[in-house]
């Protein structure tokens, strides 16, 4: 097996890995369908989704979230970006790319 090979699957496997905390992938698939990937996630008209936002609807604590944010950001599903007070979450839409050529083999 060539080496990009096998850094492709350890990238994969550091993913799977990051998903498979339920609360995680409860996270990432709120932040995936909330909006357009590649888009900051909008909560409502007015807020955008945010570390705090994100825990409300998925009965998690704020600092609980914290730590799955960062283990997505970390594995390559998530960006982030500081606005103020605020840390503003939103899918890689090239991850998802990669996750939908990755299954269709």
């Amino acid at each position: 097996m060539s080496n990009n090979k096998n850094e492709k699957l350890e990238k994969f496997a550091d993913i799977f890995k990051a998903l498979s905390n339920a609360n995680r992938l409860k996270i990432f698939f709120s932040l995936a369908t909330c909006c357009k990937p590649g888009t900051i996630g909008i909560i409502d008209s007015s807020e955008t989704a945010c570390v705090g936002d994100i825990g409300k609807g998925l009965d998690i604590v704020p600092s609980t979230v914290s730590h799955h944010i960062k283990e997505l950001r970390r594995a390559g599903l998530i960006k982030t970006k500081r606005s103020g007070q605020n840390i503003e979450c939103w899918v890689d839409p090239d991850i998802l790319e990669e996750l939908k050529i990755f299954f269709s083999f």
